[in-house]
């Protein structure tokens, strides 16, 4: 069974990327603190790393949609990468800026590259970090390095593991299916659907409480969704769309806190 501590009943709002607000771009300062000011406690972002070490969120590993540059990030030094104008408005920021600048939220941060492994790794020690993130891969490998390094410290499930867990539906299999999860995982991060087949379902959220686990399903926008979602018991909604996800949260009279 799970060891993690905290896990909850009440659901909660996730901001993918500190969500989508008129004139910001994602993954900004901006972004993220209007999802603050709105009530959101856990934000997601992903994060890259510059050519000289330092840990940027940003989704993609390269330039081009978010700021019109071919560049990839890695390519760049930090003090060039805080200077790049967004598309939408705003500039890229480091992660320790927005460690920094919002001090009362918690990020779920998803390691995109595995380069980022040792920097995502030193700055949870420098920054003290470890209490107010939980980490995320969909590779394995790079989920194992960081359990490894990083003991304690909250983390998802990544696909293979996902893909064991579902298999514990099966007769005779236990809840967790045929492996064991690590000790640090404390939350299933799954798509409502893959391939068009239902990933999320009443036996899956069942299993993964009976297991110490919580159920957050990304990336839902739309409102009749979510409440079909928050209906099965789900603990969190990753969204786009802060606002209608806290609406819809309120909607349910649980607490959004």
């Amino acid at each position: 069974m799970n060891s993690q501590p905290g896990v909850t009943a009440d659901p909660e709002i996730i901001a993918h990327r500190g969500g989508l607000w008129p004139g910001m771009s994602e993954n900004t300062l901006e972004a993220f603190g209007a999802a603050a000011q709105a009530g959101v406690h856990w934000m997601e972002t992903d994060v890259h790393t510059s050519a000289d070490g330092v840990l940027f969120a940003a989704h993609d590993s390269d330039l081009q949609r978010i700021a019109g540059r071919p560049e990839s990030i890695r390519e760049l030094p930090a003090d060039e990468l805080d200077e790049i104008e967004l598309v939408a408005g705003g500039r890229l920021p480091r992660l320790e800026s927005l460690f920094e600048a919002l001090g009362d939220v918690e990020w779920n941060i998803d390691v995109k590259a595995r380069h980022s492994i040792g920097p995502m790794i030193r700055f949870v020690h420098n920054f003290d970090a470890a209490d107010r993130i939980r980490l995320a891969s969909f590779d394995s490998t790079t989920l194992r390095r960081l359990r490894t390094a990083l003991p304690g410290v909250r983390t998802s499930t990544g696909t293979t593991e996902t893909a064991l867990f579902a298999l514990g539906r099966l007769p005779g299999m236990p809840d967790h299916g045929p492996v064991p999860l690590a000790a640090e995982v404390d939350a299933l991060q799954v798509p409502r659907r893959y391939k068009g087949i239902p990933v999320v379902t009443a036996d899956f959220v069942d299993r993964a409480h009976r297991s110490d686990l919580l159920v957050h399903v990304w990336t839902v926008n739309d409102a009749e969704s979510m409440r079909s979602l928050l209906d099965l018991g789900v603990d969190a909604i990753v969204t786009d769309r802060v606002e209608t996800g806290l609406d819809v949260l309120a909607g349910t009279g649980r607490p959004t806190e």
